[in-house]
């Protein structure tokens, strides 16, 4: 008879927990507002109409199978201004409205993009020593959105953004970056490879982030012309980078745990930057 009602108790006891962890989560997620959508273009020609003129666009998706004369005009345009086009089935695009879209549908742009080169004279042209941010691989919004605050707050005058294996700049990351976004210089560019050909070619020393980088970053020479590559949390920087950069650097760490947020290194990172080039000026 005791045993019966034990076991009765312990059954009630955990049927409410677990109501009161669904109600729970329920209830966080009636409250949880998603991130607003990017405003779309839908059609061809409103498409390629809209780059034509000039318009920021985000992103491009398009039907794997899609033909055409104007399919054609909208991919060169798109390699123009270094605007990443997506191949997708039909289902993707008819989620995406439910309007005709004739096998293309487009993101228009919160954000002015310029061209890597183009900033970089900028830059120079001004009299400054450029300071660039690679985000090789790093998808997350929030992750570019902190980034880009750090990168204001000390100094850097660019971030570079390769349209492959990028994150669409939305609302949630220019939240998250306070504003940042709006501030800074933007540039987009085809691939990872290709940025660093532009970046070497105009004498900027490349800096490869990585746990077991063989130089401290305290020890690397920030005042020069650098851009600072930052890999994705899960792969770290791509091979190419690996190859190709002039130092790999690291964030020296107490104890055992030598895992950082991708935004918190980027933030640490620049700050050394920023240290490095107002001591001289103190001094």
């Amino acid at each position: 008879m005791f045993a019966a009602k034990a076991l009765k108790a312990i059954i009630q006891y955990y049927s409410h927990r677990l109501f009161c962890r669904k109600f729970a989560i329920l209830k966080y997620n009636n409250n949880t507002k998603p991130s607003k959508p990017l405003p779309l273009l839908i059609g061809r020609k409103p498409v390629l109409e809209a780059m034509e003129q000039g318009a920021a666009v985000e992103k491009i998706f398009m039907l794997r199978t899609a033909t055409g004369p104007e399919i054609n005009a909208i991919k060169q345009k798109a390699r123009e201004f270094n605007i990443p086009v997506s191949q997708v089935p039909v289902e993707k695009l008819d989620y995406m409205t439910k309007s005709q879209h004739q096998g293309v549908v487009a993101y228009t742009s919160l954000l002015e993009y310029v061209d890597l080169q183009a900033g970089i004279s900028y830059v120079v042209d001004q009299g400054e020593t450029p300071l660039f941010l690679l985000l090789d691989g790093i998808t997350d919004v929030r992750n570019i959105g902190a980034i880009a605050r750090s990168a204001l707050c000390c100094g850097a005058q660019g971030i570079i953004l390769p349209t492959s294996h990028s994150a669409s700049l939305t609302e949630e990351a220019i939240k998250t970056s306070a504003g940042a976004l709006k501030k800074i210089m933007l540039c987009r560019t085809p691939s990872v490879p290709q940025a660093i050909d532009v970046l070497k070619l105009n004498g900027i020393q490349i800096l490869g982030t990585q746990m077991k980088g063989s130089v401290p970053v305290y020890e690397s020479d920030l005042c020069i012309p650098t851009v600072i590559v930052m890999g994705a949390e899960d792969t770290g920087i791509s091979k190419d980078v690996l190859k190709r950069a002039d130092q790999l650097i690291r964030i020296p760490m107490s104890g055992n745990f030598d895992s950082l947020n991708v935004s918190v290194a980027a933030g640490m990172i620049l700050y050394e930057a920023l240290r490095q080039r107002i001591l001289p000026a103190k001094g």
